[in-house]
C-alpha cells in the first residue's frame, strides 16, 4: 500500500467506473471528473493540519497494478476511526482486501493510536462481510436504512475492533 498520487485516477478510475465494481458502494460509477475529484481531495486533504482522512491505494507487487484503494476516517479525535475499502472486481477473492485491511489496521492501532476501528458494508456484500470477519472485525449489527444506494435507502452491517484485541 502507498498513498495516492494524482497520476493515479486513471488507475482508479478503470474501477471505480465499473457498474460490477462499484455495485456495493454509496457512490458511482464515477465519470472521469469524479475520479479526478476523489484524488485530488484525497491529495488535498492529507495536507490539512489536523488531518483526518488517509486515501491509500493498494498496489500489486509483481504486476505493479492498483488493485484497490482503502480508507481511514478519523470520526472522533479520542481514538475512533472508520476504514472503506474497494478493489477492482477482476481482483476479487485473491485476498487483497484481507492483506489491505490487516495492514490498515497495524497503522489504525499503532500510528494513529485509535481505540477503536469499524467499517460498515451491506448485509448482500457478503465477500466484504466475511473479509472483516476474517481480519478479527466483529460484527456490532445493521443500522437500517442508513446508506442512500442508487435512490433506495438501504441497511448497512457495522463490524468493528478494539486496540486491545488487535494486539493480543
Amino acid at each position: 500500500m502507498r498513498e495516492l498520487v494524482l497520476e493515479d485516477w486513471e488507475d482508479l478510475h478503470v474501477y471505480a467506473s465499473n457498474k460490477e465494481a462499484c455495485k456495493y458502494q454509496p457512490w458511482g460509477p464515477n465519470t472521469e471528473a469524479d475520479s479526478r475529484f476523489f484524488v485530488t481531495q484525497a491529495i488535498r486533504d492529507r495536507n490539512i493540519k489536523f488531518r483526518s482522512r488517509f486515501v491509500f491505494v493498494i498496489v500489486d507487487k509483481q504486476m505493479e497494478q492498483i488493485v484497490g484503494n482503502i480508507e481511514l476516517n478519523i470520526k472522533d479525535w479520542d481514538g475512533v476511526g472508520e476504514l472503506g475499502f474497494i478493489i477492482h472486481h477482476e481482483h476479487w477473492g485473491k485476498g487483497y482486501g484481507t492483506e489491505a485491511l490487516q495492514l490498515m489496521l497495524d497503522y489504525c492501532f499503532f500510528q494513529q493510536n485509535l481505540h477503536r476501528v469499524s467499517a460498515h458494508c451491506l448485509p448482500e456484500n457478503v465477500a466484504s462481510c466475511r473479509v472483516l470477519e476474517k481480519v478479527g472485525m466483529v460484527k456490532e449489527g445493521v443500522l437500517r436504512q442508513e446508506i442512500l444506494l442508487n435512490g433506495t435507502w438501504r441497511d448497512s452491517v457495522v463490524y468493528s475492533v478494539l486496540k486491545d484485541e488487535w494486539v493480543e
